[in-house]
């Protein structure tokens, strides 16, 4: 009975659209430019050294910090022109 009172409208199903995070997409870029693929091996290596030992006060905090920051900055060149 209230099928009749309240009209039912249905929407049509539209495909839609991936979205795709711009910020990934170049960090994926810049990750492979050779500045950064040394910033990470150096990371690597110090993770390695730190997870070969069981009693050490070494992070590798300074390699990681090293690493984003060169990451940041080549995708701070192009970000905010992809953005709508």
């Amino acid at each position: 009975m209230t099928e009749k009172l309240v009209p039912v409208v249905k929407a049509e199903e539209e495909e839609e659209e991936e979205l795709v995070d711009p910020q990934q997409q170049l960090r994926d870029v810049c990750s492979q430019k050779p500045d950064a693929q040394n910033l990470w091996a150096k990371y690597q290596e110090c993770n390695d050294r730190v997870n070969s030992r069981s009693k050490t006060t070494e992070t590798c905090e300074e390699e990681l910090i090293d690493y984003i920051h060169v990451l940041d900055k080549c995708v701070n060149k192009d970000l905010f022109k992809r953005l709508k």
